[in-house]
């Protein structure tokens, strides 16, 4: 009790950084990558001021870069060639994706590559699954997610991480890497992935807009958290190693109750809406840009990720030091 107890005592200059209980560095982030094989140069992203669209044959040298910052981990996106009813450039053995993993891993073998595996940015219709009319069919999704995810391994992924948000995915992705050789490839779920409002930029980046309905259907009720810790129940259960919350600013109880309740590696997903706010806000000069974007760095691991995937990796490597 004051005066014997001054909390102020320990908030001194000199003793801050040693009281630390969290702190964020390089090896906590994950670089998202959108790989082009339409462009021939690097294409900005309107609403992702300063994040671009990689060309395909520019894709290491952006490895390079990053690797040369001290960002180690990558999750890549493929903005693919052609589109169909059922995605099937997705799995493609010469899909955008399985081409720049190849590039990827002849010339940097030590990067840590991690492939989005999800039907969205290969449907002509944008959805995450098998579509008859208006519905989207789980089951017969399955069959496609395991060959995307195979297609991935047999490429060089280190890590694959299903995004689909279609029930037993795991399961059938897990089935089909161990059957074909591949048990050593963990599986990093999207197993808390909201219907969010926060995408939107995403959408552009990775041109994955749906011509109908919405995602509500398989994605999350923004309102519930007990779901999320079902949801990540049964992808555990289903032979995930990693799993996800994503988003992550909005959702940190989420995060919280998920490293609290279950002793696996947790990652969050610091998403495009979340990027975007920031860099709008310190184009008009309300925050400081690099200042506010490690203080959600930080809430996110102190919420209890391990992982944080995040646009802000780049320009946050100088921060860190």
């Amino acid at each position: 009790m004051f005066p014997t107890v001054r909390m102020r005592r320990l908030r001194k200059d000199n003793l801050r950084g040693i009281l630390r209980e969290v702190e964020v560095t390089k090896e906590d982030l994950i670089v998202p990558v959108f790989v082009d094989e339409n462009i021939r140069k690097p294409v900005e992203i309107n609403s992702m001021p300063s994040y671009f669209r990689v060309p395909l044959e520019q894709v290491t040298q952006e490895i390079g870069e990053c690797l040369e910052m001290g960002l180690r981990a990558f999750i890549l996106f493929g903005i693919p060639s052609y589109k169909d009813e059922t995605g099937s450039s997705a799995y493609d053995e010469n899909g955008v994706i399985q081409k720049a993993v190849r590039k990827i891993k002849k010339e940097y073998e030590d990067a840590i590559i991690i492939t989005d595996v999800c039907l969205c940015e290969y449907t002509s219709h944008g959805h995450c699954g098998v579509v008859e009319g208006e519905k989207i069919l789980n089951d017969k999704t399955l069959e496609i997610i395991a060959r995307v995810a195979l297609s991935h391994a047999e490429a060089g992924a280190d890590i694959v991480a299903p995004s689909c948000m279609m029930d037993g995915m795991v399961k059938a992705i897990r089935t089909m890497l161990d059957s074909e050789g591949f048990e050593d490839v963990p599986i990093m779920s999207y197993s808390a992935k909201y219907a969010s409002n926060f995408y939107s930029p995403f959408r552009e980046a990775a041109d994955s807009g749906f011509s109908f309905g919405d995602r509500k259907t398989y994605q999350m009720d923004f309102h519930n958290s007990d779901e999320a810790l079902r949801e990540i129940e049964l992808d555990i259960k289903e032979g995930a190693d990693i799993v996800m919350v994503k988003p992550a600013l909005a959702y940190l109880d989420v995060i919280r109750r998920v490293k609290e309740s279950f002793n696996v590696p947790v990652a969050a997903y610091n998403v495009s809406g979340e990027y975007s706010m920031v860099k709008a806000a310190d184009k008009m000069g309300w925050l400081d840009g690099k200042a506010i974007t490690y203080e959600i760095l930080t809430a996110i691991k102190r919420a209890g990720a391990d992982l944080i995937i995040t646009y802000h990796a780049k320009e946050m490597t100088d921060f860190l030091k």
